[in-house]
C-alpha cells in the first residue's frame, strides 16, 4: 500500500508534520505566509513550497481544487489573537477566527467533493478558541454554497461538525517534556467523529499504570551542557534514542542565554510577588514538565521560563533562558531538526509548532483505524542537515556591558510582601486612578485587584504616626535604628530615582527603586518577626483590617519614609 499523505496549513516549522512523518505518513505540501517557516518546512522535509497566504482560498474554489488530494489535512491556525495571555484575553479575535473559517472552508471542499480521498483531518489551536468558534458550519456558513449546490447538495447541511468534536489535551499526557494545553478538532472521516487517542505518560500521582511524565531535568541532563567546550563526544537525543550524533553536529546550543540582573530579577518579582496572580517557581522547577514554551525570547516576564546558569556568576548572568536546542527539545523535536533564521525568529517558529508527540499519537491512531501495521520506534532523521543554517553556537560566555534602559516615564509599582491580596506599594503614579503618566513617589495599600476591592493611598509623612506604634513592639526599636542609620541615605529625590529606574541600576550610593524595595524585604525579614501579627485596636492603621502582619506595618513604615523623602527633595 502506499504512503498515506498529509497537507499542512499554517504548517510554520512542521512540527504537526513531524510527528506524522515519524508514523509513516508522506508531507506533500506546507502552506504558510511567513518565509522563515516555509524555508524550515522546506529544509526538514525536502521540498520546495513557496510562502503562500491561507486567505488566498477564501473566495476562490478553484484555489481550493488546485491543492493536492491527501489522505490527511492538518492545520494550525495562528493562535495569538484567541491566546488569554494577549492583552489579558481581549485582543480582537476576528482575524483568528476568519483564517480558522478559510481552513474549515478547505476541510469542506475536500471532504465532499466527489471521489474525496480524506481519511482525517486536524486543528490545534489555545483552548480559549473554542469559545469564538460555532458548534458546526454549513456550506452556507463558509461560502460554498454555489459549491454546494453544483455537487447537488444543500446550502444549509452541515459540512463541518465541531460540536463534540474539540478535546482540550496536555502534551505532557503524550510524552512531551512540557505542560501545554492545547484543543484538537477534528475527524475520522469513516467514524464521523473525533477520536483521542489513549495517553502514553501520566502524572506521577495518578493511578494508571504508564510512564511518568517527561520532567525538565530528564531532558537538560541528557544534553551538553551550554558552556561546554567544542568536543565530538557522542550525545544521544532526550527523547528518540535512536538518534545519537557527535556534540560537534548539535546545533542551537552552546552559547550564552544570560540575563541581565535587571531582567531576571522583574521576572523573579513577577513569578513569587505579583500584586495579584499566584506564585510560581523561580528558577524553574526541574523535577516536573516544562511550562509552556513560548513564540517569544524574553526573559522579564512571568511567562518567561528561566534556569540557573551554568556560569559561575552573581548578578549579570547568574540566570538564564533556554536555548533554542533545550526549547525545541521539551517542544519534542528531535535533535537532528533545524531551524533556519536568527535566534528570535527560532524561538517563534519553536514556540508556535505543535507538539510532534502529540501528532504522533493522533497519526499513531489513524494508522489503527484504518487498519495499517502499527509503528512503534519513530521514524525520525538520524542526521542534521546542517547546509545552509545559522548556527547558533559560540563557545564563548556573553558579555554584560550595556544593560538595557527602560523608556522615558516608565511607571515603577513594587511592594515588599504578599499576604493574599494584601499588599503594600510604592509607585510613582496613582494606582488608584490608574494615572498613565508619572507624577510624584506614593505610598498605597492594595485588599486585592480590580472592582470592589480597597485601594487607598498614604500621605506624606504618615510613618511618624506610626512610628510609636512600632517602638512598643518586638524588635520594633532595632527596625527603626536600621532605617534611620543608614537605610534613609540610600533615597534619591524623586527625579533621580525616576532616572535610576529607567537605567535599571543604582548610582552613587543611592538605590534603585527596586532595590529599595528588595532592601525593604531583607531588612524586616532579618529582624526575625516570623508570623506574629498585629491586633488593631482602635488606631485603625490598615482600614477594614482588624487583624494583619506585623512586618506589613513595619513594610509601610519604610516605603512611606521612602516616599516622603524623594517627595521632599
Amino acid at each position: 500500500m502506499k504512503r498515506l499523505t498529509v497537507i499542512d496549513f499554517f504548517c510554520g516549522a512542521g512540527g504537526f508534520s513531524e510527528g506524522f512523518r515519524q508514523q509513516g505518513f508522506k508531507i506533500v505540501c506546507g502552506i504558510d505566509s511567513w518565509e522563515p517557516a516555509i524555508k524550515t518546512f522546506n529544509h526538514n522535509f525536502f521540498l520546495d513550497c513557496s510562502p503562500k497566504n491561507i486567505l488566498d482560498f477564501e473566495i476562490s474554489v478553484q484555489e481550493i481544487e488546485k491543492l493536492p488530494d491527501t489522505d490527511i489535512i492538518i492545520g494550525s491556525p495562528p493562535c495569538v489573537t484567541f491566546s488569554t495571555s494577549n492583552r489579558s484575553g481581549k485582543a480582537d479575535k476576528t482575524l483568528g477566527v476568519r483564517l480558522t473559517e478559510v481552513f474549515l472552508r478547505i476541510v469542506a471542499v475536500k471532504k465532499h467533493q466527489p471521489n474525496s480521498t480524506l481519511k482525517a483531518w486536524f486543528m490545534e489551536n489555545v483552548t480559549n478558541s473554542m469559545n469564538y468558534l460555532q458548534d458546526y458550519y454549513t456550506f452556507k456558513d463558509l461560502n460554498l454554497s454555489k459549491w454546494a449546490r453544483k455537487q447537488k447538495l444543500s446550502p444549509k447541511k452541515k459540512a463541518i461538525i465541531l460540536k463534540n468534536n474539540q478535546y482540550e489535551i496536555n502534551s505532557a499526557n503524550y510524552g512531551s517534556a512540557q505542560n501545554r494545553n492545547r484543543v484538537i478538532s477534528g475527524e475520522f472521516i469513516n467514524k464521523g467523529k473525533l477520536l483521542i487517542p489513549s495517553p502514553t505518560h501520566q502524572s506521577p500521582a495518578d493511578k494508571e499504570e504508564l510512564p511518568a511524565h517527561i520532567s525538565l531535568s530528564q531532558v537538560k541532563e541528557a544534553l551538553p551542557s551550554p558552556n561546554a567546550l567544542e568536543s565530538d563526544n557522542i550525545i544521544t537525543d532526550p527523547l528518540y534514542s535512536s538518534i545519537y550524533i557527535m556534540s560537534s553536529e548539535l546545533t542551537d546550543h552552546f552559547y550564552d542565554t544570560g540575563l541581565y540582573e535587571c531582567e531576571w530579577k522583574q521576572s523573579k518579582f513577577l513569578k513569587v510577588n505579583h500584586p495579584y496572580m499566584g506564585k510560581m517557581s523561580f528558577p524553574e522547577n526541574e523535577q516536573k514538565p516544562s511550562r509552556t514554551i513560548t513564540a517569544t525570547k524574553i526573559g522579564t516576564s512571568r511567562e518567561a521560563i528561566i534556569y540557573r546558569s551554568e556560569y559561575n556568576r552573581i548578578g549579570d548572568g547568574e540566570f538564564r533562558t533556554p536555548t533554542i536546542r533545550e526549547s525545541a527539545s521539551i517542544m519534542g523535536f528531535p535533535i537532528t531538526y533545524q531551524f533556519m533564521g536568527s535566534e528570535g525568529v527560532k524561538c517563534r517558529l519553536i514556540g508556535n509548532a505543535v507538539c510532534p508527540s502529540v501528532s504522533r499519537a493522533f497519526a499513531k491512531l489513524v494508522r489503527e483505524i484504518i487498519g495499517l501495521k502499527a509503528i512503534n520506534t519513530p521514524i525520525v532523521q538520524l542526521k542534521p542537515n546542517r547546509n545552509g543554517v545559522n548556527n547558533l553556537n559560540a563557545f564563548s560566555p556573553k558579555v554584560f556591558e550595556t544593560p538595557p534602559r527602560r523608556n522615558k516615564g516608565s511607571r515603577f509599582r513594587r511592594h515588599p510582601f504578599k499576604d493574599g491580596n494584601f499588599t503594600v506599594t510604592l509607585s510613582n503614579y496613582d494606582i488608584i486612578k490608574n494615572e498613565k503618566n508619572i507624577s510624584q513617589w506614593i505610598t498605597s495599600v492594595q485588599f486585592g485587584n480590580g472592582e470592589g476591592f480597597p485601594v487607598y493611598n498614604f500621605p506624606n509623612e504618615y510613618y511618624k504616626k506610626i512610628e510609636p506604634i512600632i517602638e512598643g513592639l518586638k524588635n520594633g526599636n532595632k527596625f527603626l535604628e536600621i532605617i534611620k542609620n543608614g537605610f534613609t541615605d540610600k533615597i534619591g529625590d524623586k527625579m533621580r530615582l525616576q532616572e535610576m529606574y529607567e537605567l535599571q541600576k543604582s548610582i552613587d550610593g543611592l538605590l534603585e527603586p527596586s532595590e529599595l524595595i528588595e532592601e525593604v524585604t531583607r531588612i524586616i525579614e532579618n529582624i526575625g518577626l516570623e508570623q506574629e501579627m498585629f491586633f488593631q485596636s482602635g488606631q485603625n492603621v490598615f482600614k477594614n483590617k482588624e487583624v494583619f502582619p506585623v512586618k506589613q506595618l513595619f513594610a509601610l513604615y519604610a516605603i512611606n519614609k521612602i516616599s516622603t523623602i524623594a517627595n521632599e527633595n
